[in-house]
């Protein structure tokens, strides 16, 4: 009986890891064909070339895998279990003994190492692809290397300062900075323009030239020159470069260290812990998305075919990476709490998934 159990766990396993990977490798060629006919628009433009575009698409591939594992998981479990099902293999391993708590630890053996590689994407492979993405396109297109900014550059807060980029061409290379510092009362004390700035690691702060410095002195104000000055600043490139990176693209190790330069700064940090929250929870949405395609393979062949169930899997999978984006804009919108914003879909759908189950083991 225990040999096969094995057997039966491995088999299970096995046709469920090679649906997924169906699965996600045809999302994977959709999207890509997609993301490259979007990137086509822009060769021709500067130094971006066919080779460019086709190089940023190859990067944005593990961002893509990221997004699109737990609804692969999803429709491959379910794409797994309805076959089983129309050829009775089911309905044989619960007549031999099968209880749904096991099917359900085997499915879960599945989405344990999917969870697993959803996790290690996340945070080791994601974020280096996707800077490596941004610095490529901004040096084919001379543009800024930050995603997050407005038309007047990128804006960071420093204490009592306030500092306005201009042209940030790298992490460690800043052109046109211009820096706001207010005094306590929160006047406006002086304002510095620099040509440009780079950090140097052996000073600790940012080596700036042609330097004009503007001090407000009640109703009067002088002018200062300087062809170089060194700028203390908290600052740093690996700061800087967390902004080529969206909040959910970014590893833990960059949003706490994020978090903690805004909630030092007094700055609104509710985006970055959603982002925190989600990252936490995103890899177990896996369990969820086997635990709802379950009741499906108990289902019959005369209650919907394959087909019928795949595009039902596609419907929950679409409802569910709407859902997860719904609910994290909304609780920035409202700010609510961000464990309760990055949780509600996954328990939405552990809800739903549980309902299911006991409405087809009451069957």
């Amino acid at each position: 009986m225990r040999l096969a159990r094995k057997i039966y766990q491995r088999y299970l396993v096995r046709e469920t890891l090679a649906a997924v990977g169906l699965v996600l490798l045809a999302f994977i060629a959709l999207f890509a064909f997609f993301d490259f006919i979007e990137e086509l628009r822009g060769v021709g433009r500067d130094r971006y070339g066919a080779g460019v575009a086709v190089l940023a698409v190859l990067l944005s591939m593990p961002g893509l895998i990221y997004e699109l594992l737990p609804v692969a998981c999803l429709i491959g479990t379910l794409y797994a279990l309805a076959t089983l099902a129309r050829h009775s293999e089911i309905t044989v391993l619960r007549a031999s003994g099968l209880s749904t708590r096991s099917l359900l630890l085997t499915l879960y053996r599945v989405a344990g190492l999917l969870a697993l590689a959803t996790f290690l994407l996340g945070e080791v492979v994601v974020p280096w692809t996707d800077r490596l993405e941004q610095r490529l396109k901004s040096g084919a297109l001379d543009k800024p290397f930050a995603q997050q900014g407005f038309m007047s550059g990128i804006w960071i807060k420093d204490g009592n300062q306030f500092i306005n980029v201009r042209n940030p061409l790298d992490p460690a290379y800043l052109e046109d900075i211009r820096i706001y510092r207010f005094a306590e009362d929160k006047a406006l004390q002086s304002v510095l323009e620099a040509k440009a700035a780079s950090y140097s690691e052996a000073a600790s702060g940012w080596r700036m030239q042609q330097v004009v410095r503007t001090v407000l002195e009640g109703e009067s104000a002088r002018v200062e020159r300087q062809e170089e000055e060194l700028w203390p600043s908290s600052i740093t490139p690996d700061l800087l470069s967390v902004l080529m990176v969206a909040p959910e693209r970014m590893s833990l190790y960059d949003l706490f260290g994020y978090t903690r330069h805004l909630s030092n700064n007094k700055q609104n940090t509710g985006r970055y812990e959603i982002a925190i929250w989600k990252k936490l929870f995103y890899p177990l949405a896996a369990l969820v998305m086997v635990t709802l395609a379950l009741p499906f393979g108990y289902t019959h062949d005369r209650v919907g075919g394959v087909s019928l169930k795949i595009f039902g899997g596609v419907m929950l999978g679409i409802a569910f990476y709407a859902l997860n984006g719904l609910f994290s804009n909304l609780g920035i919108i409202n700010s609510w709490p961000p464990f309760a914003s990055a949780l509600a879909p996954s328990a939405l759908f552990l809800l739903a998934a549980g309902t299911l189950i006991w409405w087809v083991e009451r069957r």
